[in-house]
């Protein structure tokens, strides 16, 4: 009987189990660095000298990156840690494309002590949704 239920209903069963795993992934991997919007992170830019660092590759950091921030590609940051170290005492907002890249980096550097660390949510993608400008060209380190 119970395994007449399961046949009849599996499709209900599945979206339960998704749904329900959906609800607890959040608690499971929480965020490493606090999430910020575009408005916040420009305020903490402005207010309280917050230095974004931009995780992405090379490639999409020319393609246009918000201005001043420092390029650090995720997969170079433990080996560029010392570059970070004389931020350590101010805001980190971290950012990638759209801000899956930049909360890994966030986890990494909460393991070498940094504190003050923020994650761009949504990434550059909603920096430019934002209407906010986005420098091209050059690189910067």
């Amino acid at each position: 009987m119970p395994m007449d239920f399961i046949n009849q209903n599996i499709l209900l069963i599945g979206i339960v189990v998704v749904s329900g795993l959906g609800l607890l992934w959040p608690l499971v991997f929480r965020s490493q660095g606090k999430a910020v919007n575009p408005g916040e992170a420009t305020l903490m830019i402005n207010r309280q000298d917050a230095k974004v660092i931009d995780v992405r590759q090379a490639s999409e950091f020319a393609a246009g990156h918000i201005p001043d921030a420092v390029h650090i590609p995720e997969a170079q940051l433990g080996e560029r840690l010392a570059e970070l170290e004389k931020f350590k005492a101010q805001p980190l907002i971290l950012c990638c494309a759209s801000g899956l890249r930049s909360d890994r980096a966030c986890k990494a550097l909460k393991q070498h002590g940094f504190e003050q660390l923020f994650n761009l949510g949504g990434g550059v993608d909603a920096w430019v949704a934002a209407g906010y400008p986005l420098h091209k060209g050059g690189r910067k380190k």
